[in-house]
């Protein structure tokens, strides 16, 4: 194999994400059978792409266990990955929070020419809460805008998009922490994906070797 192809070289760092599955999907992602597929839903919330909860076994088994909507897995699994953000459009950072500013404020003005209007979030149908719009079409709209502007003038792509989200309940009365805030990763580059791995628990009864 010729060098140039390893995607392990002159990496910035790895980060670990999990995602909830079936557990025959997991088995196969591991073993090499089938790779995992991107997202390309018009509400996924940060694009098309591969999705991670970051560092978070537990909410992807959660995921897992209560599937959105009338979905269902039989045998609910979490798959690790070990992740590289390369590119990363990370919505931690305020330079890129205005970057995706301004790929709505771009959309507004073409689409204004053609009175066309903008998708919106919206709740799932039956939630009990309105303001619970996870299905967010606006902002899929809006992050796909600004990869489809990076392609048309020649710049570098986003290999992954990260953000954190503030979701669910507050924990407690007046908590300004709510049970579901997590961190999730969309990898659009699938070299990103260093590889997968089977989670594993700890261990009481380790020792040292001799």
């Amino acid at each position: 194999m010729n060098n140039s192809s390893i995607i392990y070289s002159s990496d910035q760092g790895l980060l670990l994400g999990f995602h909830g599955c079936d557990q025959s999907i997991r088995d196969k992602i591991i073993t090499g059978q089938i790779m995992m597929k991107a997202s390309c839903n018009s509400y996924d919330w940060l694009g098309s792409g591969m999705y991670f909860w970051q560092n978070n076994h537990t909410r992807a088994m959660n995921f897992a266990e209560n599937p959105p909507g009338k979905n269902k897995i039989d045998n609910p699994a979490v798959l690790g990955a070990a992740l590289s953000l390369g590119n990363c459009l990370d919505l931690t950072d305020k330079f890129y929070i205005d970057r995706v500013k301004n790929s709505y404020s771009n959309l507004l003005i073409i689409l204004s020419k053609t009175n066309t209007p903008l998708p919106k979030n919206k709740p799932a149908p039956g939630s009990s809460n309105p303001n619970d719009k996870i299905l967010r079409a606006l902002d899929c709209f809006v992050i796909e805008n600004l990869h489809e502007e990076l392609r048309e003038i020649g710049e570098t792509p986003f290999d992954t998009v990260r953000c954190v989200f503030i979701e669910g309940n507050p924990i407690y009365e007046d908590s300004g922490f709510y049970d579901q805030t997590h961190i999730q990763v969309c990898v659009r580059n699938p070299n990103c994906i260093k590889g997968f791995f089977l989670p594993r628990s700890e261990d009481d009864n380790w020792s040292t070797a001799a």
